[in-house]
């Protein structure tokens, strides 16, 4: 579904990829390890079309992404990458539910229409009862409920999480762990997770771990679902 190959980026002189090559299966969870530096964001960022490589090619679904035009990326984006951060990123000034629609109503999806999607997907994630509640009035589980709400509202054909456990209490994290796999058992969505937590790296389908730029070791999991 995903395939880079030979992928490098530098920054101000400092080469933070150095020749990526990776295929991403459509279902599969793959978690990406490694230490502070080894470039696991920078490779998210590029295989989400976020940025693009200084070399190398990224195809997603069939299309090679780095020969779209920056209008033409933001909608395939749109319409095909759901992204999760650490810190939630919702518009404070919104609901829940109106965060959650807002990529559906960024693509042109008719308002009904995303605001069925979105309750769709809110209560999917148990979130009914605080659906017209802001930000501030969520707590930091439901906020990040609330994100992954956002990134599937499109139905995109992979959803790319960096850190998304990593401010939450180990209640919340197991929460969000066990949700990514029913997503995927339900939804049939791929996710590929950039994270520091053993405990979700483990669970993946395949863990690819990274140093200085590079994949050092890609492990797979002797049971693939759950």
């Amino acid at each position: 579904m995903i395939e880079l190959r030979n992928i490098t980026k530098s920054y101000d002189g400092l080469q933070v990829l150095r020749g990526i090559n990776l295929d991403i299966s459509r279902s599969e969870i793959v978690a990406i390890t490694g230490p502070s530096g080894a470039g696991k964001t920078t490779l998210l960022q590029i295989m989400g079309s976020l940025d693009r490589p200084d070399t190398g090619s990224v195809a997603f679904g069939g299309t090679s992404i780095q020969e779209l035009s920056d209008k033409r990326l933001a909608q395939f984006r749109n319409r095909n990458i759901g992204f999760v951060f650490q810190f939630h990123q919702l518009l404070p000034e919104f609901t829940l539910e109106e965060n959650v629609m807002l990529p559906a109503l960024i693509g042109g999806m008719p308002r009904r229409q995303a605001m069925a999607r979105a309750g769709e997907l809110i209560g999917y994630l148990g979130l009914t009862e605080r659906a017209s509640h802001r930000p501030s009035e969520l707590s930091g589980g439901e906020r990040q409920r609330a994100a992954v709400a956002r990134a599937l509202v499109n139905n995109p054909g992979a959803v790319l999480a960096d850190e998304p456990s990593g401010s939450l209490d180990s209640a919340n994290r197991t929460e969000l762990h066990r949700l990514f796999f029913d997503l995927r058992r339900d939804y049939g969505h791929t996710f590929v997770i950039v994270t520091h937590d053993e405990t979700l790296a483990a669970d993946a389908d395949r863990i690819v771990h990274m140093r200085d730029g590079l994949i050092t070791d890609i492990a797979i999991r002797k049971e693939t679902r759950r």
